[in-house]
């Protein structure tokens, strides 16, 4: 037996719907489909496909988490089929936001749809930010200032690629550069365009196809009070103030 038998049995049972008639709206005979649900065949993926059709559910699922360990009325759907993890509230109701810590950030490619990993995170309510399902994840390095490493960014989930605004923050889980926060822009083909904050680090792109989360920036949860040290681009601000300043000054000596 496999997890994807476990599943299809367990929603086929659910939905009180015999093995005779399930085969006969996926197109196969019940024989084809009972080695399916014993586990003694693999399904195709134009079966994974048809089944995962008929329960509104989405493949990922179907192979890689218990169903039985979850409600499945009360998941987010998303294009493409596509789902995640139902969101939790604490005894009064308010949305519960998953940190994911420094020490458990390795795991979250693997874990991120999977219940238990998502449940076993350490959890924080923030009663000020407003509706959606939001996340916390840690900063590193120095590419994103004034945000330090230590901190934690908590992001909004963003439901669809087109809800992405240029010029603004996102935390991306990607299958090839794992997690990453940066500043992103649409200005290329079927990819996003990733800024850093710090010129220091180059620009690069990431092919839509290749990612797996976005989440926009919310707020910063930090323990450093450090007073941001002045650029040369501040201090030309401050000297063009000034100078705005004494030429109102002037303007206004001559009118009287």
């Amino acid at each position: 037996m496999s997890l994807f038998s476990d599943n299809i049995r367990a929603l086929r049972i659910k939905h009180q719907i015999s093995q005779e008639k399930l085969a006969e709206q996926l197109g196969i005979t019940r024989g084809r489909y009972v080695k399916y649900e014993d586990g003694t065949s693999e399904a195709p993926y134009d079966i994974l496909k048809k089944i995962a059709h008929h329960y509104h559910i989405s493949i990922d699922l179907l192979l890689a988490v218990d169903v039985r360990k979850i409600d499945l009325q009360d998941l987010i759907k998303l294009e493409n089929n596509r789902l995640i993890l139902p969101i939790q509230v604490d005894a009064i109701g308010e949305n519960v936001i998953e940190v994911v810590t420094q020490k458990v950030k390795a795991g979250y490619l693997n874990g991120y749809a999977d219940p238990e990993y998502i449940e076993s995170l350490q959890q924080i309510s923030l009663p000020f930010l407003g509706p959606g399902k939001h996340r916390g994840f840690p900063v590193e390095g120095d590419s994103m200032p004034p945000h330090e490493e230590g901190s934690i960014i908590v992001g909004r989930y963003v439901e669809k690629l087109g809800e992405v605004q240029d010029g603004k923050t996102y935390i991306l889980i990607t299958k090839n550069q794992g997690m990453v926060y940066k500043r992103l822009n649409k200005n290329k083909k079927n990819a996003f365009v990733l800024e850093s904050d710090n010129r220091f680090y180059p620009n690069f792109e990431v092919k839509f196809s290749e990612i797996l989360e976005i989440w926009e920036f919310e707020c910063n949860i930090g323990r450093t009070d450090k007073k941001e040290a002045v650029t040369e681009i501040d201090s030309l601000k401050a000297i063009l103030m000034e100078v705005k300043r004494e030429v109102k000054e002037i303007k206004e000596q001559r009118n009287i």
